[in-house]
C-alpha cells in the first residue's frame, strides 16, 4: 500500500503548490480508513518541503518515481519517502529515506538504540540508519520481487533539524551507518550526491509499482526457525519496538545482581513479536554464558518447540531451556542469571497437577533469578486461574525489592500486519470500543461461513501444500473421543458436519501433524501459537442478542478447566464472577480469531450471532460509524472521515479505559473518536472528551458523565479536579490507571523557592467509604496529571 506516488516533477509541483499534505491526507484517510492528527501532518508539510528542494536538482531525472509512506508487506510498519530509478549500470534501484524531524539526539549504550524528544518527552528510540536499513532489509525478506528482480535498496536517513551530528556519526553506531548513511541539517550537498550516485535515469515509478504489487513471500513461522536461531543465526529482524525491548533486556539482564534484581515488564497484542523477541532473548543471554530458560505455561508451545529441536539438540539440552512455569517452587533465589517469561498473561497462583505447590509463580520466578523479563498482552487471560497482570508482577517485584522497567510492543506482524483488524475484532466481540469498527480496506483475508462445512473446506484449500492453517473452537462440546476415537466431539446434524477434538494421541503437536488438519484445536492447544490461516467455530457460550454480546460459561463443556470454580465464585460475588468469565469467554474467541498471519474465517450455529459477524465484516464507513451504544449517554455528535476536522469543528474523545502505555498528547486520530462540542465551547488544540465511571466524585461529577477535559496547563493545580494517570499503583474503585480526583498538595518552602511535602487526591462523594490517594516527595514520578476538568457534559 502506497499513501502517495508520482513522478519527481508531479512531487515538486504539489509541494510548490501547498496542495501535498492534502493529497496524502486524504489518501491517507482513504486506504486506512482514519485521518491522521495535525502534528503528522505538519511533519509531512515540513520534511517534504525539505525533500523537495534535496530533489530540485535537474540531474536527478524528472520521471524519477517518488513514493510517500510506502507500507511494508506483512507488517504495520510504513517507509517515510522513496524515490526510485536506474542506474548507471540500468539496475533497477530504490532508495529508501526515513525522515525525522529531531534538533538533537543523545548516545546510549545499547546497540542502535539513541535517546531524544518524540512527543513532549525524552525517549529511547532506534537509531535513523538502523531503522531505514532494518526497513530495507524487511522488504528485501518479504518481497519475493524485489529478490528476483535484483531490484537495489538504498536506505538512508535523513535529519534535516539536526545540525550536531556527534551522536548520529558516532562511532559507537558506524555499524549501522555505514550500511545505512545519516544525512543531517548540512547535508543537503551530500544526500544530493548519495541520490544521483545510484539514480542516474528514471522509471516514472515502475520499480514501486513492482515492490507493491509483486510476490510477497511467505512470512516466518517462529517454530519453524528454531533451529536455526538457536544455532544463532539471524531469522528475525528486530525493529523499532522490538529492537529497544531487546537491547534493553539485554543491558538489565548484565547489571542485575542477587542484591539488586532487575524486572522487565513487555506488554503487546497479538503478533507484535513477544515470543520471537522472547526466544532472541533466550539465544543472545545462553551465548553470554548466562544460566537462562524460556519459560511459558503454555505446553501447546514447548511441545511444538521440543518437536522441531529434537534431533539437532540433546533432549536434556532442549528440557534445560524451554520449561513450564510451576518448576520454580523449590528453586534456591538467585539460581539463573535470567528466566524469559513468555505468555505470562497466562500464569498461575499455584503450581503443580493439583494446583497446591507453591506460594504464588511470579513471585518464584522473581526470587529464582536475578534478572526476569515478563512478555503479556492481559487481554489473553483465558482462564480464571490465570493471574498474570502488570500490577501483580509489580506488586510482586516491589516486595522483592526488584527495580522494574517497563516497555510495550506494538509493532504488527501477524494479520498481515494490519492494526485495523485487530481493532475490528476487539471492537467486534465488544472488547474495546474503536471509533472506526470496518473491515474496509483492510488487507486480510477474512469471510464468514454460511456453514462448518464451509469453514473446514476453506481452511482445507488452505492448509494444501503448506500444511499451516487449522480449525479451533470454543470449548464448548464434550471431549468424548478421549475414551472412544470413533466417537465425533463436535456435532452440528443439521448441516452433516462432525468433528473430532485434536486432543488424542498428537497432543500439542496437532498443529503441525499433516493428518490433524480435519480436527479442531482449542485454545489450549493454540495459544502462544500461529497460523497462516484460522477457521474459528464460535459455541453457545457467545452469542449476540439485538446487537449486544452475551457470554454464558454454563454453555461451556464441563470437561473445560478454564472457568472451573464458576459456581462458587457465583455465589460469593456473582456480578465479579460473571464480569470475570465475560473477559475469560471474549478473551478467548479474541485469542482464537487473531491467530492467523493471512486470514481468519468463521463460523457460529446461532443464526443471529452469525448475521452479526457479517453485519459487522460488511458494514462500511460513513460519518457516524460508531453503533450509539458505543458511547452510552454521550450527547455530543461523532464525526468520521472528511466531516471531522480536528481542533476545528471537533475534539478528541478518549476511551481512558483502554489507553494501551502511557497518555500521549501526540496520539493519533486513528486511536479515538471525533465529537462536536456544543455551541459553548470553541475546540481547541487542549480540549478532549473522556467518560468518568465511579462514585467517588459524585458531588460533582455522576457515575458515567462525559465530561470535558483540557490539558494541564502551567500554575496552581490546587483544589481543582483533575484527570491523573497513575504509572504505579492502581485506582481504588475501578483498578485501573486512571482517576478523577480534587487535588491538593502540601509544600515547604526551599532556598530557591518551594518543594511538594505531600500531594493528596481527595474525593467527593456522598459515599463515606472513599480514601483519599497520597502520595509522599518519593512518589512525584509515579504520576501524571493529564487534564483539568472543564464540564460535565451528559451521562446515562
Amino acid at each position: 500500500m502506497i499513501v502517495y506516488l508520482a513522478k519527481k516533477h508531479e512531487f515538486l509541483d504539489d509541494v510548490d503548490s501547498n496542495r501535498i499534505e492534502e493529497r496524502i491526507q486524504a489518501e491517507f484517510r482513504r486506504t486506512h480508513n482514519h485521518s491522521v492528527g495535525a502534528s503528522e501532518k505538519a511533519s509531512w508539510k515540513n520534511s517534504l518541503g525539505f525533500m523537495q528542494r534535496i530533489l530540485a536538482d535537474e540531474e536527478i531525472p524528472h520521471d524519477s518515481g517518488v513514493a510517500i509512506e510506502l507500507s511494508v508487506p506483512l507488517s504495520a510498519k510504513r517507509i517515510d519517502f522513496v524515490l526510485t530509478g536506474t542506474s548507471r549500470e540500468k539496475r533497477q534501484t530504490a532508495i529508501i529515506i526515513e525522515l525525522k524531524q529531531w534538533t538533537e539526539a543523545k548516545p546510549t549504550q545499547k546497540d542502535a538504540i539513541v535517546r531524544t524528544y518524540l512527543g513532549g518527552a525524552e525517549v529511547e528510540t532506534s537509531h535513523p540508519s538502523y531503522q531505514a536499513w532494518s526497513y530495507a532489509a524487511l522488504l528485501e525478506d518479504y518481497s519475493e520481487t524485489v529478490r528476483t528482480q535484483r531490484i537495489s535498496l538504498k536506505p538512508c536517513a535523513y535529519l534535516h533539524n539536526c545540525a550536531d551530528g556527534s551522536t548520529i556519526n558516532n562511532p559507537f553506531y558506524r555499524e549501522h551507518t555505514d550500511k545505512a548513511p545519516a544525512f543531517l541539517q548540512a547535508d543537503a550537498a551530500k544526500l544530493r550526491a548519495f541520490i544521483k550516485e545510484h539514480v542516474k535515469h528514471g522509471d516514472s515509478g515502475k520499480v514501486i509499482y513492482q515492490i507493491r504489487d509483486g510476490k510477497i513471500s511467505p512470512s516466518k513461522n517462529l517454530a519453524d526457525s528454531l533451529v536455526s536461531l538457536l544455532q544463532g543465526n539471524r531469522e528475525f529482524l528486530m525493529i523499532d519496538d522490538q529492537k529497544l525491548v531487546y537491547e534493553t533486556a539485554l543491558q538489565l539482564a548484565g547489571i542485575a545482581t542477587p542484591k539488586q534484581k532487575q524486572v522487565l515488564i513487555v506488554e503487546g497484542g497479538p503478533g507484535t513479536g513477544k515470543s520471537v523477541v522472547a526466544v532472541n532473548l533466550l539465544v543472545a543471554l545462553t551465548a553470554r554464558k548466562m544460566l537462562t530458560q524460556y519459560v511459558t505455561k503454555n505446553a501447546a508451545p514447548r511441545g511444538v518447540y521440543e518437536s522441531r529441536l529434537t534431533g539437532a539438540f540433546k533432549k536434556s539440552h532442549i528440557s534445560n531451556l524451554f520449561v513450564g512455569s510451576g518448576g520454580f517452587t523449590e528453586t534456591p533465589p538467585n539460581t539463573f542469571g535470567a528466566l524469559v517469561v513468555d505468555e505470562a498473561h497466562r500464569l498461575n497462583e499455584k503450581s503443580g497437577l493439583f494446583m497446591n505447590l507453591g506460594e504464588n509463580q511470579v513471585k518464584e520466578i522473581i526470587q529464582a533469578a536475578c534478572f526476569s523479563v515478563f512478555f503479556l498482552d492481559e487481554n489473553q487471560r483465558v482462564t480464571l486461574k490465570d493471574i498474570g497482570s502488570v500490577s501483580e508482577i509489580m506488586r510482586w517485584a516491589t516486595a522483592t525489592g526488584a527495580k522494574v522497567s517497563r516497555l510495550n510492543l506494538e509493532s504488527q506482524f501477524r494479520c498481515n500486519g494490519s492494526d485495523g483488524y485487530l481493532a475490528w475484532v476487539d471492537n467486534t466481540l465488544q472488547v474495546k470500543k474503536n471509533a472506526n469498527p470496518t473491515l474496509e480496506g483492510i488487507d486480510y483475508d477474512f469471510a464468514v461461513c454460511d456453514s462448518p462445512n464451509e469453514l473446514r473446506e476453506r481452511i482445507l484449500q488452505k492448509n494444501a501444500g503448506r500444511n499451516k492453517s487449522r480449525m479451533v473452537a470454543g470449548y464448548c462440546w464434550d471431549w468424548k473421543s478421549k475414551t472412544d476415537g470413533k466417537s465425533p466431539d463436535i456435532e452440528f446434524p443439521e448441516h452433516g458436519f462432525s468433528a473430532r477434538w485434536n486432543l488424542t494421541a498428537d497432543g500439542p503437536l496437532w498443529i503441525i501433524k499433516p493428518e490433524t488438519v480435519t480436527e479442531i484445536g482449542c485454545i489450549h492447544t493454540c495459544q502462544g501459537l500461529e497460523l497462516e490461516y484460522v477457521g474459528v467455530i464460535i459455541g453457545p457460550d457467545l452469542v449476540v442478542r439485538d446487537g449486544r454480546i452475551k457470554t454464558d460459561p454454563a454453555k461451556r463443556s464441563g470437561q473445560d478447566s478454564s472457568i472451573k470454580g464458576f459456581k462458587k465464585r457465583l455465589s460469593e460475588n456473582r456480578e465479579a464472577a460473571e464480569a470475570a468469565t465475560d473477559e475469560i469467554i471474549k478473551n478467548t474467541y479474541r485469542t482464537l480469531m487473531t491467530r492467523g498471519q493471512h486470514g481468519c474465517f468463521v463460523y457460529s450455529a446461532d443464526p443471529e450471532t452469525n448475521a452479526y459477524l457479517k453485519a459487522m465484516a460488511s458494514r462500511k464507513r460513513s460519518i457516524a460509524t460508531v453503533e450509539p451504544t458505543a458511547y452510552p449517554g454521550l450527547p455530543l455528535r461523532i464525526l468520521d472521515g472528511a466531516a471531522a476536522k480536528p481542533f476545528i469543528n471537533a475534539v478528541p474523545l478518549y476511551d481512558l479505559q483502554v489507553a494501551a502505555g502511557a497518555f500521549s498528547l501526540e496520539q493519533s486520530v486513528g486511536d479515538c473518536a471525533w465529537v462536536e462540542l456544543p455551541d459553548a465551547f470553541t475546540p481547541r488544540k487542549d480540549l478532549f472528551v473522556t467518560r468518568v465511571v465511579g462514585e467517588s466524585m459524585n458531588r460533582r461529577i455522576p457515575n458515567g458523565s462525559w465530561c470535558l477535559f483540557k490539558r494541564t496547563p502551567a500554575g496552581s493545580r490546587d483544589g481543582k479536579v483533575v484527570l491523573v494517570e497513575l504509572l504505579d499503583r492502581q485506582d481504588p474503585e475501578s483498578g485501573g490507571r486512571y482517576t478523577v480526583k480534587v487535588y491538593r498538595s502540601q509544600k515547604q518552602p526551599t532556598e530557591d523557592s518551594w518543594e511538594h511535602t505531600k500531594i493528596i487526591l481527595k474525593p467527593d462523594s456522598t459515599n463515606a467509604g472513599f480514601n483519599d490517594i497520597v502520595l509522599e516527595p518519593s512518589e512525584t514520578e509515579s504520576f501524571k496529571t493529564i487534564g483539568e476538568l472543564v464540564a460535565v457534559l451528559g451521562k446515562d
